[in-house]
């Protein structure tokens, strides 16, 4: 089959490759997914996992790429809850080889049926900025209706769900990121937008709830306007600084078919959009993972046909 494959950590982006892999087999509990389109996280080729499996054996060369969308032709010993022909999407696990390939092996329960009116490419940007969202807001920040919640990078893969789902939820939304990000923020949810290059802050007034993808200065400075008694959730890395008598979150986003399952029946109804930017081919994915290469949205890999 054909798969990008990173070689060699030292090379980074500039290491990938395609080349021909021999096809995956499901062990217990898997099933193989032929692979219709895949998302991944360009910052993945600093991740331990991407290099070493569970046990810190190292892996290389890996497959890149984490979220996809496909439809199930192998099932393992054990396997249940997924039938051979079904449209799945999900997540593949952090330690294994990746979805930017032809087919990939994957925990079943990772991932979740896909309805047949939504696309592949939709269902690929989905799981990781979904689940990351959702968890981020509710699992770790306890949001509550009424409450107000700061969430930086508003127009971005995560940011923009998270808008949209806080103001379901009944949540006063401030959005920040970039000038260029005021009218997208606005137009999913958020009441008020702040530009990080140009505004303050602490000008955001306090918060019950923060929830940051930036890291570095900009958590930092971010336990200053939770609201006594409030939670700074950060996916960036874990916090120097605690909220006032609160708490401070770091967390790595979890599979959870339940919750996919949520998350696309709301894209469904209308009431969640996902921003799918370029769409690109599995010979062209190298190189989008280089630095200057991004667009807005997420980016794609449309891998085969269906």
């Amino acid at each position: 089959m054909r798969a990008i494959i990173a070689p060699d950590r030292e090379a980074g982006a500039e290491g990938l490759a395609l080349t021909d892999l021999p096809h995956p087999h499901a062990a217990e509990s898997d099933v193989v997914v032929q692979v219709r389109a895949a998302g991944f996280t360009p910052g993945e080729l600093d991740w331990p996992g991407t290099w070493t499996d569970r046990a810190g054996r190292d892996r290389t060369p890996s497959v890149p790429g984490h979220e996809l969308s496909g439809v199930v032709t192998g099932l393992g010993y054990g396997t249940t809850g997924l039938t051979i022909g079904q449209r799945v999407f999900g997540l593949a696990d952090w330690t294994r080889d990746g979805t930017l390939a032809d087919y990939v092996a994957v925990e079943a329960r990772n991932l979740a049926p896909l309805p047949a009116d939504v696309d592949y490419p939709v269902a690929a940007a989905l799981p990781i900025s979904g689940l990351t969202a959702w968890q981020a807001l509710f699992d770790h920040g306890r949001l509550a209706t009424g409450q107000t919640v700061l969430i930086h990078g508003a127009a971005g893969g995560v940011g923009s769900l998270a808008v949209q789902l806080a103001r379901e939820a009944g949540a006063h939304v401030i959005g920040t990121g970039r000038a260029r990000d005021r009218s997208r923020a606005l137009s999913l949810g958020a009441q008020k937008f702040l530009d990080l290059e140009s505004e303050r802050l602490e000008d955001a007034g306090e918060a019950d709830l923060v929830v940051d993808v930036l890291g570095g200065e900009i958590l930092d400075r971010s336990a200053a306007v939770v609201r006594a008694g409030g939670t700074l959730v950060t996916i960036a890395h874990p916090p120097t600084v605690r909220p006032r008598d609160g708490r401070a979150v770091f967390f790595v986003v979890e599979p959870d078919r339940a919750r996919l399952s949520d998350l696309v029946a709301r894209v469904r109804d209308g009431r969640l959009e996902v921003t799918v930017g370029a769409i690109l081919s599995l010979e062209e994915a190298p190189g989008a993972f280089l630095p200057g290469k991004r667009v807005p949205g997420k980016t794609i890999i449309r891998v085969s046909e269906g």
